[in-house]
């Protein structure tokens, strides 16, 4: 990753509506900016053995841009890729909406080496806390999912982490204007973020980080920052890009601490300029 920090693509992020706005001083009609949300759906071209054949995977709602880093980070989350000569290409396809003019269909073309396992694919993502999978078995899933790796040597001091959120949301451009974006972000030892995505999904935030990480050497060497909680599917999507620490602003989840253990994730929580917990693997932390 470039020493020089990144904020990464800017999302298509927001438009203006107006409003009626009531307060105290009485009601007014204003313009406020709002998120954007729309669908992207992710197709897959690869080689099922006997032809190439194009395949929907996954649609999420999104807020537009850096679509090709998200796409990245959601196959390598899922397993799909291992690395980034696994991908031919990447292209948007279909007619732009005619409201917006983007496109919402994002075509990835595997190489002829790529075997795709559907029947994996269709399996349940973790994307709801209500999703009713078993705890222990999504844990064990993962431990088998999860690719070889070496543990991060990632280390930060105590007070480096508590200037992160500010530091954070000096960065969160489209937050600033629209109040409805999440954020991911990398930061190193001196505690310096050093990329940065926003997406109105939580999860689309991180995949967007590790995708436009994957051709820099990944976020091995870098912790990673949470603008809200941290659940089971997002430390997932950290064990599966060898993050070494997650910190969250907000709290941990049970499962999320469970995986977090298990695959030697250093996990902080209530991350804020007076303190934070730590919930396992405190070595990273300097002052623990």
């Amino acid at each position: 990753m470039s020493d020089i920090m990144a904020a990464g693509p800017r999302a298509a992020g927001s438009l203006q509506r107006q409003v009626t706005r009531l307060s105290a001083a009485g009601t007014e009609r204003a313009g406020d900016a709002v998120s954007i949300e729309e669908p992207l759906e992710i197709r897959l071209s690869f080689n099922d053995g006997q032809s190439r054949r194009e395949q929907s995977v996954a649609v999420t709602m999104r807020t537009p841009g850096a679509d090709e880093a998200l796409a990245t980070g959601f196959l390598a989350g899922e397993a799909i890729i291992g690395n980034p000569a696994d991908i031919r290409r990447v292209e948007h396809s279909g007619p732009p909406s005619l409201d917006k003019g983007l496109r919402n269909v994002l075509r990835v073309e595997l190489e002829d080496w790529v075997r795709v396992d559907l029947e994996k694919l269709k399996r349940h993502f973790y994307t709801s806390s209500s999703c009713g999978v078993c705890g222990k078995a999504s844990l064990a899933a993962i431990a088998h999912e999860a690719p070889p790796r070496e543990r991060s040597g990632f280390s930060v001091s105590g007070s480096k982490l508590r200037q992160l959120p500010a530091a954070l949301r000096e960065r969160q451009c489209e937050f600033t204007r629209t109040g409805g974006l999440h954020a991911a972000a990398s930061f190193d030892a001196q505690g310096r973020i050093r990329r940065l995505h926003e997406d109105i999904g939580r999860h689309n935030a991180l995949d967007k980080l590790v995708g436009s990480c994957f051709r820099e050497g990944g976020l091995s060497g870098f912790g990673v920052l949470l603008s809200g909680r941290a659940s089971f599917e997002l430390i997932q999507k950290a064990a599966m890009a060898g993050v070494g620490l997650v910190a969250a602003i907000g709290a941990p989840s049970s499962l999320a601490i469970e995986l977090a253990e298990q695959e030697g994730i250093t996990l902080v929580g209530f991350l804020k300029s007076s303190g934070f917990n730590l919930y396992c693997h405190e070595r990273r932390v300097l002052e623990a």
